[in-house]
């Protein structure tokens, strides 16, 4: 196992018991009081005494935190938490809406209303304008269509970058407000 595998491994496996392998750790007992730097055997003990688990919350520190805790318990209050991190998350997307310098103006209206629909899921939106052979000694066409595009969504969207040329393309990026 090299040392990459041994990091992830670390961060999946919480050791309990004799699964952990240091002569001292640093102990917290059922209550919350630290007990200090102690022998492993003694701490095994105390959790033993007390028929509760010795659980290794903090590995990587020196020495070794644990906590004398029933795991069964533990375990189940990090998935609750993690179950409950997964539901506030929302998975901001960029749509593209792609435009030529010569696009209608319904068309545009159209692009538009998707671009509406977009933002009100709280996704980002980048317009892009395609310039193909000689349109490109037209970029002020493409400037005036992505202005009129903020002008018409700044009830809901806020430029998140300025317009800019890449190559061919002139690009802007709005997100809802």
């Amino acid at each position: 196992m090299n040392l990459r595998e041994d990091n992830i491994s670390k961060q999946k496996f919480t050791r309990i018991n004799d699964q952990i392998k240091v002569p001292q750790v640093r102990v917290i007992d059922e209550k919350g009081e630290q007990l200090g730097v102690i022998p492993l055997e003694q701490a095994l003990r105390r959790a033993e005494a007390a028929q509760l688990d010795l659980v290794e919350v903090a590995p990587n520190a020196t020495p070794p935190v644990c906590r004398i805790m029933d795991f069964g318990k533990y375990q189940y209050e990090k998935s609750k938490k993690e179950k409950e991190g997964k539901k506030r998350q929302h998975v901001i997307t960029v749509k593209e809406i792609r435009m030529r310098p010569k696009t209608d103006s319904h068309d545009l209206e159209t692009k538009l209303k998707h671009a509406r629909k977009f933002l009100e899921q709280k996704n980002k939106v980048k317009f892009t304008v395609i310039f193909r052979g000689r349109e490109l000694a037209y970029k002020d066409m493409g400037r005036e269509m992505l202005d009129r595009v903020v002008e018409s969504l700044d009830d809901i969207a806020v430029p998140e970058t300025h317009v800019k040329m890449e190559g061919r393309r002139m690009t802007l990026t709005l997100t809802s407000r």
